[in-house]
């Protein structure tokens, strides 16, 4: 089985244009969280990473495109992806990505070696083997491992987006500046009502 190298691809990150995320087994942990309300109404609850949040906010403040684009429509999803700002939430009912991926692409006029991917499972390889960037979570199947050309050390939903938006900031020279911009936003003289939440 392929390894994928601990160097993360500068020259690949340089031409990113775009960033899908999948959702569970990434932003999550995979887990699903299932009940039910006394009216029978049913419940679906899932765990997202506060650090990832975080993440996702400063690599959209750069001006970097994000799209979510999951197997599997969850309400939670939704409620996340509004919570950070995405527009770009995508759910896909038998996880039929490809048609999806192929629309954004061409809504945002982007070849897909411009275009970055962290993934975990078998539903997001016919993607992932198209992107010009292919990263695969701590925990990701073999397949995608395969075919990845990085890999982070964090597993899915505990920190693994962190890792990889820290990782493409940083080959793409722009993750100082994000760092630093963030901190200077919520300094002692900028007005209290300024620095409220923000952590996603």
């Amino acid at each position: 089985m392929n390894t994928p190298d601990r160097r993360f691809p500068d020259e690949a990150a340089r031409r990113v244009r775009l960033v899908i995320f999948d959702v569970d087994g990434v932003l999550t942990d995979s887990g699903v969280y299932m009940g039910e309300l006394p009216d029978g109404s049913p419940v679906e609850l899932k765990r997202f990473d506060i650090q990832d949040g975080l993440a996702i906010k400063l690599l959209i403040g750069t001006g970097m495109p994000v799209a979510l684009v999951s197997g599997r429509v969850s309400a939670a999803t939704a409620l996340r992806a509004r919570e950070l700002g995405i527009e770009e939430c995508h759910q896909v009912p038998g996880a039929m990505k490809m048609p999806v991926v192929r629309n954004l692409l061409a809504r945002n006029g982007v070849s897909w070696d411009e275009v970055a991917m962290l993934a975990d499972d078998l539903p997001d390889l016919p993607v992932f083997r198209r992107v010009g960037l292919p990263v695969a979570v701590g925990n990701a199947t073999p397949e995608l491992v395969r075919d990845a050309v990085w890999q982070t050390r964090a597993q899915g939903g505990r920190g693994a987006v962190r890792e990889f938006v820290r990782a493409l900031l940083m080959a793409r020279g722009e993750w100082e500046n994000v760092v630093q911009g963030y901190c200077d936003a919520r300094s002692d003289d900028v007005p209290a009502a300024d620095t409220r939440g923000g952590r996603g």
